[in-house]
């Protein structure tokens, strides 16, 4: 099976990923943000990713290295377990509906880091997550899996939903990327003979 672990410890948080790409999408979340936990775990449920995650920031000050470092974390893991993306599909798109908001993501797994963000909020926050940290942590996840994601919400009814078409419309794109396509398994699926970057 794919998986990996990271352990990653600054003077802001402490954190500890694994990640089994070959999974249920079970998930074992703590970051201390109730709101990214939940996040999290959309992501794992809806991409088939099986992801264990522990995160002790400095929450007294805000969210926001909580929410980068688990994104970086998280990155580093896929990243690692995928290893020469060997035959991976590579890439994948789709529009995720939910409810009244329509968020597309296209997803290249690419070794190549880059984020288009297309998606705004119109609140400032979600209870007591500050909206601005969910792109915080898809830049944070895009630049650390190497991928390259595109990502916008065509259109919403509330930030709620579009956070979460976020995290799920990444999830869907990812797990049929990161597939193993039987076609090319012993393959990396690049002219280049490499996904390196």
């Amino acid at each position: 099976m794919r998986q990996a672990s990271i352990d990653r410890k600054t003077t802001e948080t402490r954190i500890s990923a694994t990640v089994s790409l070959d999974g249920t999408g079970a998930y074992d979340v703590k970051t201390g943000v109730g709101f990214l936990d939940h996040m999290l775990e959309q992501l794992a449920r809806h991409s088939l990713i099986d992801i264990t995650l522990r995160a002790e920031g400095d929450l007294h000050i805000d969210f926001h290295h909580t929410a980068e470092d688990s994104g970086i974390a998280i990155g580093q893991a896929v990243a690692r377990a995928l290893g020469d993306r060997k035959g991976i599909r590579r890439y994948a798109s789709l529009h995720l509906p939910m409810d009244g908001t329509l968020t597309r993501a296209a997803i290249d797994v690419s070794g190549r880091p880059f984020l288009v963000w297309k998606v705004n909020f119109t609140a400032p926050k979600i209870g007591d997550f500050d909206t601005e940290l969910v792109r915080e942590w898809f830049q944070a996840f895009a630049m650390n899996a190497g991928v390259t994601l595109h990502v916008e919400t065509l259109y919403a009814d509330n930030n709620h939903h579009i956070a979460e078409s976020c995290f799920k419309a990444l999830a869907r794109a990812l797990r049929e990327a990161i597939e193993i396509d039987p076609r090319q398994k012993d393959r990396i699926p690049s002219t280049k003979g490499s996904l390196a970057g």
